[in-house]
């Protein structure tokens, strides 16, 4: 598998370089949720059509990861799902959903993949598990009351995208993600917990609780049943997350 791009996922991608060499993998663009300008979206667009272009005339599948979070799947009733239609709620989701668009009409060879929230060594700083650490440690946590987020282990979500690949699944779109809502507040309880702090909580408006369907996904890797995926999922991802900071 060819990988394009040099941050956080990429580099969680490498162990997956030797496999799968009839896909390219795009794993570069925007990742900022918020604060993105026109100008990146529109790099991001440019890239992912300069990408398709070649894997179309060199008879490749493009793996292009998309977004299964708030901004996608805020307004969904029931939990968010590939097939049915979606109304994005913020500009980046919107952003992710067009260029989803793009790659359809594009005619190439693909599989899009909606990932939750992934959590791993060398996450980006503005990533959601960095960012409540660091403020975890600054002494104040800022939050949106109620919201929900689904937390996956990078690792994990390797393990799926590489049994996906092997499945030869194309022209399609599948959610990656645990399938449990976990409340924003139980997270950073857990987190400071572990850290033996006691930050003050700071809410700015109210959040978005959700759920991401893996109904697809369990039908098409039966193996995710076995990998531990529950409500208290997320502690672990936690766990992990806290001890590679310290390896």
């Amino acid at each position: 598998m060819e990988i394009v791009g040099t941050g956080f996922l990429a580099r969680c991608l490498r162990p997956l370089a030797g496999r799968h060499p009839d896909t390219v993998a795009l794993a570069a663009g925007e990742s900022r949720t918020s604060g993105a300008s026109d100008a990146d979206f529109a790099r991001e667009a440019a890239l992912l059509r300069d990408v398709t272009k070649r894997c179309a005339a060199d008879g490749q599948r493009l793996l292009f990861f998309s977004t299964a979070a708030t901004g996608l799947y805020g307004r969904a009733e029931g939990p968010g799902s590939e097939d049915v239609p979606v109304i994005p709620c913020t500009p980046y989701g919107a952003h992710k959903l067009a260029l989803e668009e793009q790659l359809r009409d594009s005619g190439a060879d693909h599989l899009i993949l909606r990932l939750a929230h992934l959590v791993g060594p060398y996450g980006r700083y503005h990533q959601l598990v960095p960012t409540l650490v660091r403020q975890i440690r600054e002494g104040v946590v800022t939050l949106h009351r109620g919201a929900t987020r689904d937390l996956i282990r990078v690792g994990d979500a390797i393990t799926v995208i590489d049994r996906l690949l092997a499945t030869g699944a194309r022209a399609d779109t599948v959610n990656v993600a645990s399938g449990f809502a976990v409340p924003v507040e139980d997270i950073v309880g857990h987190l400071a917990g572990a850290l033996g702090l006691e930050p003050r909580t700071e809410y700015v408006a109210t959040g978005v609780p959700y759920t991401i369907s893996t109904r697809k996904l369990r039908a098409l890797v039966p193996h995710v049943a076995d990998m531990g995926f529950g409500p208290d999922y997320y502690q672990l991802v936690l766990n992990h997350f806290l001890a590679a900071e310290h390896a």
